[in-house]
């Protein structure tokens, strides 16, 4: 690893040309003869520019009014039409990012939510990458949102799926730079994996990532150390569907149904290898977990509606990838 950190993901990004300068009503030659129809014209310009500006000034606030609209609006239990006011703005609303504070404030992790709503999380890890478009589509086709924890290097050539989630309204989530075991590396190691993902995001135009989930669940008290001086809480999950060893269709769908209690945390991958059977699972998870009266939420969500109850132990170390 170079001991600073590696930035030239950002020479990837072309400056955008220089916008020319606007130029100067020509003054008119002949001395003084002109002079007044030259200053009507300097005052005409004055009131355009005026009532523009005034103009941009009612837009603003008008967006404003419109960003500031209610939880139950920005963050239903349906995504809407288009892309949501709280995705354009980069995630989870202020109530959402609130409440991972608070969850923060007395335990570093969470495995699932509370019991006493029936709200269900899918998250997704190892993208973005080339089967992430297809997971997009099922849940913009069934109008629900997800978590993905996303590996910071995939950004270099999937960034526009990590955009579209930003713009749908899911939650993205720190998953470090290289998909590492974190409980092999040294400190600045760790420190680098998982900061690296954050600014990715943030290039994206989204918020800093609060949520972190470790690779093959791998962590130790350095790992703690490190994910608590970036304030991240780290997202564990409740229901394993096994999906990255493809172990069929029907298999992905039985696992992530058989252990679905309220407040679950389902690990899925939209990265890491073919994930066509998880695409095509997907539709049948959302589908019989609505049937079941389940809502589809993020986490962030799910942690504002029901965060789970403090005193949980740490888990040493879980199976998953």
């Amino acid at each position: 690893m170079s001991p600073r950190w590696n930035w030239d993901f950002e020479d990837e990004r072309r400056p955008a040309p220089e916008e020319a300068a606007p130029v100067p009503p020509e003054i008119p030659s002949g001395g003084e003869q002109h002079a007044p129809g030259h200053r009507r014209r300097l005052a005409a310009i004055a009131v355009v520019v005026v009532v523009a500006s005034a103009a941009v000034v009612v837009a603003l606030s008008g967006s404003h009014r419109q960003a500031s609209g209610s939880t139950a609006e920005l963050h239903g239990l349906s995504r809407p039409p288009g892309p949501s006011v709280a995705g354009a703005l980069g995630g989870p609303t202020l109530q959402e990012r609130k409440a991972v504070n608070s969850v923060l404030s007395y335990t570093p992790f969470v495995r699932q939510g509370g019991t006493r709503e029936r709200d269900v999380a899918l998250t997704f890890d190892d993208g973005p990458g080339p089967y992430t478009p297809g997971v997009l589509d099922v849940l913009e086709r069934h109008h629900a949102r997800a978590t993905f924890f996303a590996i910071g290097r995939m950004e270099r050539y999937f960034s526009e799926s990590t955009s579209r989630q930003i713009r749908d309204g899911d939650a993205v989530g720190d998953h470090t730079e290289n998909h590492r075991d974190l409980a092999r590396l040294t400190r600045h190691e760790v420190r680098e994996e998982l900061f690296e993902p954050l600014a990715r995001v943030e290039l994206l135009g989204g918020l800093r990532p609060r949520l972190f989930r470790p690779p093959y669940g791998s962590f130790n008290a350095l790992t703690m150390r490190e994910m608590h001086a970036l304030r991240l809480l780290m997202v564990l999950w409740s229901v394993d569907t096994g999906d990255y060893l493809r172990p069929g269709v029907a298999a992905i769908v039985d696992r992530a149904l058989a252990n679905a209690r309220p407040g679950a945390i389902i690990l899925l991958h939209d990265g890491g290898g073919n994930r066509e059977q998880t695409v095509a699972a997907l539709p049948a998870i959302i589908d019989r977990l609505r049937a079941r009266g389940f809502h589809l939420v993020t986490v962030p969500r799910l942690l504002l509606d029901d965060p789970p109850p403090p005193g949980e132990a740490l888990p040493t170390s879980l199976k998953g990838d």
